[in-house]
């Protein structure tokens, strides 16, 4: 049974494998010209961008949130992410077998202070690079057919914030900070989520790329 577990595993995890940027996804892109932001608790990471710099067409569940002018995106475990009061099962269950998943999208007025184990790191992108990572993170949205918005189906972990269903699967090795990191990649940053499975993971490599404000 182990044995079985493990194998579907490693399957999966080639599966997440699908969805990173090319080496090369950069080339011809241009000068970066917009600041994103990693944003991470120590636990989780998210990807954090300007309102104002979303494409147009994309991402239209920005619309639950018209006072925003920031955007905040978050993908985990369906059943264990949004749950206020998440126990040691969940989280097992949660990382051993694999399971549907959310996007969280947080709306916030000003862009949050880092402190005490938030740590939020300004990168530079070009504008190719943002319409692909943006392009990547609105199609994780799990729309019904026919329809062009996702409704929520859960409050989000903060006032502005909702829960959306998403595509992919949760699981030891497609973590909230693999997802990230994957996107990431699509923006052109040289990173990967070969290993990543807690937030430090991710951090560590984006620390070295984050440039002064």
């Amino acid at each position: 049974m182990l044995l079985r577990l493990v194998s579907i595993l490693m399957l999966l995890a080639g599966c997440a494998a699908d969805d990173r940027a090319p080496a090369d996804i950069a080339v011809g892109d241009g000068p970066p010209a917009r600041t994103i932001y990693a944003i991470s608790n120590g636990w989780h990471a998210g990807i954090l961008l300007a309102r104002s710099d979303l494409p147009t067409g994309l991402l239209p569940e920005a619309a639950d949130f018209p006072t925003a002018n920031w955007l905040e995106f978050g993908w985990g475990d369906r059943e264990y992410y949004p749950n206020p009061r998440p126990t040691m099962g969940m989280a097992l269950a949660a990382g051993l077998t694999p399971t549907p998943a959310v996007l969280h999208i947080a709306g916030r007025a000003a862009l949050p202070e880092a402190a005490g184990k938030l740590e939020i790191l300004p990168l530079r992108i070009s504008e190719a690079g943002l319409r692909r990572m943006v392009e990547r993170i609105d199609a994780a949205v799990e729309r019904p057919a026919g329809q062009e918005r996702a409704d929520s189906i859960a409050p989000g972990l903060y006032e502005t914030s909702l829960f959306y269903p998403a595509h992919g699967e949760f699981h030891l090795f497609n973590t909230c900070n693999s997802w990230v990191a994957r996107k990431l990649s699509w923006a052109g940053l040289p990173v990967t989520d070969t290993g990543v499975t807690m937030a430090e993971d991710l951090m560590v490599q984006l620390r070295s790329l984050a440039v002064p404000e």
